[in-house]
């Protein structure tokens, strides 16, 4: 019997409906293979599977399925065979290595008066660094365009691979970026920065993600994964960093906490009396504070000092310090308190194994050390402060660099950012970069005119 076109009609509706019931939630073939590619990246990449056996395992993929897979990556230069592993009842095993040279990352820390670069591997190791000095008043325009000659220089000088981001570090709080790729304002403390595109021109410009972050987040996680906190800061960690400005990061759980708006830790505006700690224990504080004494005469080494050079800094009273001059010693212990009452807060909320004191306030020596020790030890718990231990940054101004490499690893390999490019061979070709890039090269539209005027 025919069926009119009504019934042929309805029946491929509800052909239709079943196979939409059917593949409701069941991930495509492209998106499965996407996943076991990038699970099996990150597996080698982190030691956690380095032979064909353990990644099985690890993955819960059948041979078949790891072979592919690993073949892909080789292809595509991620990984590579290296030496036989230990045997384990039968024929040794071929290790799979992670190619961190498959690719470069550039890195760079710009403060209110220095701009560091330097050009790390996919594994975060920070190969080469240059550190120059530089205003942050000269302007968003002068920095940008130094910062971009600097970068083709160091390409060059290191033969390196192209670079598959930027990761920056900022002064002040870096707000968080809406999506991996969005790009952040920045610098609203500076006047002559507000309003410009400044990571929008830089991704332009170099046309890889720019991941931005604050200064002292990326110093601290220099410290924590190489320097002073690598190996005995256990999982909780207080950086502090003393310069003009005053801020914190914090290490909690082994990863870094940013904040809501990635403001956590600026320590430098908690009051202290009738001041913000920054105004009475800020390096221009204590360099006012030194200038007055060496006017006043109220310190011998700060006054000759004041003769010599027309002015005094905290490098003067830090050598001054150093040198035995009372009212310097008095003056960074002082200062070391008020850091360290307020750092006892943190110290009880956060438990760390470990505080690093950074920034060029630190470098004066013992004396402010030893004021932020018992400041610390006096106003925290004693259970908090049994084997806590207070000590120097061992990185100084390399860990803004080394952290910033660490960013931008943590960022190209986290799991759902990889799997949107594993397929693709790199970052830079990312559907949502390739679509921001696009974005950020059209052309201006001009303004709509209102109401029929010119």
């Amino acid at each position: 019997m025919k069926r009119n076109a009504a019934s042929e009609r309805v029946a491929d509706t509800d052909s239709a409906a079943r196979q939409a019931r059917r593949t409701v939630g069941r991930p495509r073939t492209l998106d499965v293979a996407q996943a076991s590619l990038a699970l099996m990246l990150n597996l080698v990449r982190l030691g956690t599977a380095t032979t064909r056996q353990q990644l099985e395992r690890a993955s819960e993929h059948g041979r078949a399925v790891v072979a592919d897979r690993l073949a892909t990556l080789m292809e595509m230069g991620l990984v590579e065979e290296g030496d036989l592993g230990p045997a384990t009842g039968g024929r040794a095993p071929r290790q799979i290595q992670f190619r961190s040279e498959a690719a470069t990352v550039l890195v760079s820390v710009v403060d209110q008066t220095s701009i560091a670069v330097g050009v790390a591997d996919l594994a975060g190791r920070l190969l080469i660094e240059h550190h120059e000095a530089a205003q942050l008043t000269q302007g968003p325009e002068a920095i940008l365009a130094r910062l971009v000659t600097l970068f083709s220089w160091m390409l060059e000088e290191a033969d390196r691979p192209a670079p598959w981001a930027v990761a920056l570090a900022l002064p002040g709080a870096v707000e968080k970026a809406e999506t991996a790729f969005a790009p952040v304002p920045v610098l609203h403390a500076v006047q002559s920065w507000q309003g410009y595109p400044f990571v929008e021109r830089l991704t332009t410009q170099m046309k890889v993600p720019v991941f931005v972050r604050s200064g002292v987040q990326t110093m601290t996680m220099g410290e924590f994964r190489a320097g002073a906190g690598a190996g005995t800061a256990g999982d909780d960690m207080i950086y502090v960093k003393l310069g003009r400005s005053i801020s914190a990061g914090l290490v909690s759980d082994r990863h870094i906490h940013r904040g809501a708006q990635g403001a956590a830790g600026m320590i430098g505006h908690a009051r202290v009396g009738n001041e913000v700690l920054e105004a009475v224990a800020g390096a221009d504080a204590i360099a006012r504070e030194a200038q007055s004494a060496a006017e006043a005469g109220d310190s011998t080494y700060l006054a000759q000092a004041l003769a010599r050079q027309g002015e005094v800094s905290v490098v003067d009273v830090g050598h001054g310090a150093q040198l035995g001059d009372i009212f310097c010693v008095e003056l960074l212990g002082r200062c070391g308190r008020l850091v360290g009452e307020a750092l006892a807060p943190l110290a009880n909320m956060l438990n760390p194994s470990m505080i690093v004191v950074g920034g060029v306030v630190s470098e004066t020596g013992d004396s402010l050390l030893a004021g932020i020790r018992e400041a610390v030890y006096r106003m925290s718990h004693p259970l908090v402060t049994r084997d806590l231990q207070i000590v120097r940054s061992q990185m100084g101004a390399s860990a803004g660099l080394v952290g910033a490499a660490q960013v931008a690893r943590e960022e190209i390999f986290e799991p759902g950012l990889l799997q949107g490019w594993i397929a693709h061979g790199s970052p830079l070709q990312h559907p949502d970069f390739v679509r921001l890039l696009q974005s950020l090269h059209q052309p201006v539209q001009p303004a709509k005119t209102i109401g029929g005027g010119p």
